[in-house]
């Protein structure tokens, strides 16, 4: 009887196959992929899109046959912008989901509570926003930009005849490690190019902080003691808003201190009137305005995506940025990758990796180096325009390889340029 019936359901399981059915759990012949992204809390003003453009990428993926023929299974979390629990979430979605990759976090703070978890896992995180820096893990690629790749050419291009020859500076951010290690390492700069101290104010604001009034009058008077001044922001989350409508409000035109942002883009400026802001900037390896065929399939293929899912505020008015774009330079790169390893195993992957390459919507190829982790790109400087986008005023001539280990710390010259092991900070 056992017999019979063993051999009735392996009928009915190649039945079922044949009519194009699954005939076995689907869990077991997908393969997860982790998305570690806050969903809610101060972060998810930027956060969010980044985990519909991941899920983008994977359904473009399956669409075309999945990875190493089997379907990509998204598995989605929400550490909602609290750091310790994206610890918490990884160590989930590597123990239980099983999941073979994690594409997420955008602060340096949540990046550094992932960190030890994927290492003695053994797991592996694409991370896509730009940082101070200052690590290498083999566990992680880093697919936004190293301060080399953004910091420090745009504060070149603000002391610049074109930028406005600033020659006083306001480092202004968020009161975490990414701004505060950024800022070391352009006061370093600075000074490396004879700016003294006097001309350098540093201020910091907590995350998720709403009045600017009193931080915007310091400026007001810093700026007003003689010299061409520039505010350097790396404010991060929803803090960007009240900051930017009160620089409006206080009417410091971008003619007079010009502030570049480093963690402003398209998605952040939605919630913004951006009239009084025309002629801020913003350094990015991409805006959404930038012409060409990629950018142009990539804007196409978004907006078409954000109205079939009836993405909040994009069905309307669908808007691309930098971190989006690094996500999905992420998610291909790693398909690739593991179909050239013909594996997921981790070590098979991170050796696939080097020297991948994806032709990115900024216009250039984005390649993975072959030793650091990190994508050689391009980098644009835009002013803000009246309907939020991005006029691109300066740009590399071609893609910048990164520099995880800024010249400008003492000591870095000795560090060497690829993961060994474990993460060295």
């Amino acid at each position: 009887m056992q017999r019979r019936f063993t051999l009735q359901a392996f009928a009915a399981a190649v039945a079922l196959a044949g009519a194009g059915l699954p005939a076995f759990a689907q869990s077991k012949d997908t393969i997860k992929v982790g998305i570690l992204h806050s969903l809610s809390g101060t972060m998810a003003i930027s956060e969010t899109v980044l985990k519909d453009t991941a899920l983008m990428a994977i359904e473009e993926i399956n669409a075309k046959g999945g990875v190493l023929g089997r379907k990509l299974e998204p598995v989605v979390v929400d550490p909602a912008s609290n750091w310790p629990l994206f610890a918490e979430k990884t160590k989930q979605l590597l123990t239980q989901d099983k999941v073979a990759v994690m594409f997420g976090c955008w602060t340096s703070v949540s990046r550094k509570s992932v960190l030890p978890v994927v290492e003695e896992l053994n797991g592996l995180l694409f991370y896509p926003v730009q940082y101070e820096g200052e690590e290498l893990s083999k566990n992680v690629f880093y697919t936004g930009a190293a301060p080399n790749q953004q910091a420090i050419p745009a504060v070149e291009y603000l002391m610049s005849k074109d930028g406005g020859s600033a020659k006083r500076f306001v480092l202004l951010g968020t009161d975490y490690v990414y701004p505060r290690t950024t800022n070391k390492i352009l006061r370093a700069f600075l000074k490396s190019k004879g700016i003294a101290d006097a001309d350098i104010m540093e201020e910091y604001t907590p995350f998720g902080h709403a009045d600017y009034q009193t931080i915007i009058g310091k400026i007001k008077k810093f700026s007003g003691e003689g010299k061409k001044t520039a505010v350097i922001s790396t404010i991060n989350g929803d803090s960007n808003v009240p900051f930017y409508k009160e620089l409006g409000n206080a009417g410091l035109k971008a003619k007079d201190v010009p502030v570049v942002a480093f963690s402003v883009g398209e998605e952040e400026l939605r919630g913004v009137d951006t009239k009084p802001l025309v002629g801020h900037l913003a350094a990015w390896n991409y805006f959404m305005s930038v012409k060409n065929p990629t950018n142009t399939e990539f804007t196409r293929k978004w907006a078409a995506y954000a109205k079939a899912k009836n993405i909040p505020g994009h069905k309307d008015k669908p808007l691309t940025n930098d971190p989006m774009e690094a996500t999905y330079i992420g998610v291909k790169m790693w398909a690739q990758a593991v179909e050239k390893a013909k594996s997921t195993d981790v070590d098979k992957v991170i050796a696939a990796m080097a020297g991948q390459t994806v032709k990115a919507p900024s216009g250039f190829t984005a390649t993975m180096d072959m030793k650091n982790h990190h994508l050689h790109k391009p980098v644009f400087i835009g002013e803000v325009k009246a309907d939020g986008q991005f006029n691109v005023v300066w740009k590399t001539p071609g893609p910048v390889k990164a520099k995880p280990w800024s010249p400008y710390i003492e000591g870095n010259d000795k560090k060497k340029d690829e993961p060994d092991g474990k993460s060295k900070v």
